[in-house]
C-alpha cells in the first residue's frame, strides 16, 4: 500500500478566498487538492470548470490536483482540464459511452486516469480496466453535494477494491470520498483506502493543521493494526 494522502475538497472552501484557502490546507499538511466538478445534469448541482483549475496553477499551486468529473458527457472536457493543469482525472463509468476510450483520452492528454464508483455501482468494471488505471475512487455518499453522512457499506467495497488492487500488483491509489471525518477515518483506512478526500471536515474546522494531524494519527493507528 502506498503512503496515505489527505485530499481536501475545495467544494467546502471559501470561494471568495480560494487561492488562500488552498495555500492554507497545503501548508497545513495536505498532499493533493480534490476538485469536485458537477454539471447539474449527471448530478443535481453545478460547481466549477477548467478555468478554476488553471487559475490555481497560475496562483502558484504546485501540488497534484485530483479532478473528479461528475459530468456527462466526459470526453469533451478532458483536454480542457489536462491543459488547465490537472494531475488525476477521474470519471463515473455510467457517464461515459465508452469507458475504455475515456481512459485512453485521459492518458493521451498526459493525466492519470481513475474510475469512480457510486455507492450502488458494482466493481465489475475493474475486471476490464484496472490494468489501465492509476486511481480507484469509492464514493461513500451519493455524488452531488458536500457535507453528507458516510454510507457504511462503502467499507465493504473498499476492502474488495483493495483486494483487487493488491492482486493486480500495480501501484493504483484507492481513494474514498464522502463524509470522511476524524472520527471515522481510522475504519476507512483499515478497509484499505490510502487517499482520503475530506471537505467540510477540514475546511469547516478552526485549525486545518490540527485536523489533518488528527486524521494522520487515526490513519497511522489503522495501518499499525493492519500490520
Amino acid at each position: 500500500m502506498q503512503a496515505p494522502w489527505i485530499a481536501p475538497s475545495i467544494l467546502s472552501a471559501d470561494f471568495a478566498r480560494l487561492g488562500a484557502e488552498v495555500d492554507a490546507v497545503l501548508a497545513a499538511g495536505a498532499d493533493l487538492i480534490h476538485f469536485d466538478v458537477m454539471d447539474n445534469h449527471y448530478v443535481p448541482n453545478l460547481t466549477i470548470g477548467p478555468l478554476v483549475c488553471e487559475a490555481l496553477r497560475k496562483h502558484g499551486v504546485a501540488a497534484p490536483i485530483d479532478v473528479h468529473l461528475m459530468i456527462r458527457p466526459v470526453d469533451r472536457i478532458v483536454p480542457d482540464f489536462a491543459a488547465a493543469g490537472a494531475t488525476y482525472i477521474t470519471f463515473h463509468p455510467e457517464a461515459s459511452e465508452h469507458v475504455d476510450r475515456t481512459i485512453e483520452i485521459i492518458r493521451e492528454h498526459g493525466c492519470k486516469p481513475g474510475l469512480v464508483f457510486n455507492p450502488a455501482t458494482p466493481l465489475e468494471y475493474l475486471d476490464y480496466t484496472l490494468e489501465k488505471l492509476d486511481l480507484v475512487l469509492i464514493m461513500s455518499v451519493n455524488p452531488g453535494f458536500g457535507g453528507q453522512k458516510f454510507i457504511a457499506t462503502a467499507l465493504r467495497k473498499l476492502t474488495e477494491a483493495r483486494r483487487r488492487i493488491e492482486t493486480s500488483g500495480r501501484a493504483v491509489r484507492l481513494e474514498v470520498d464522502g463524509g470522511v471525518k476524524v472520527d471515522n477515518i481510522r475504519s476507512v483506512a483499515h478497509a484499505g483506502a490510502d487517499t482520503f478526500v475530506a471537505g467540510s471536515a477540514i475546511f469547516g474546522s478552526k485549525d486545518y493543521a490540527q485536523t489533518i494531524r488528527a486524521m494522520r494519527a487515526e490513519i497511522g493507528g489503522a495501518i499499525a493494526k493492519r500490520a
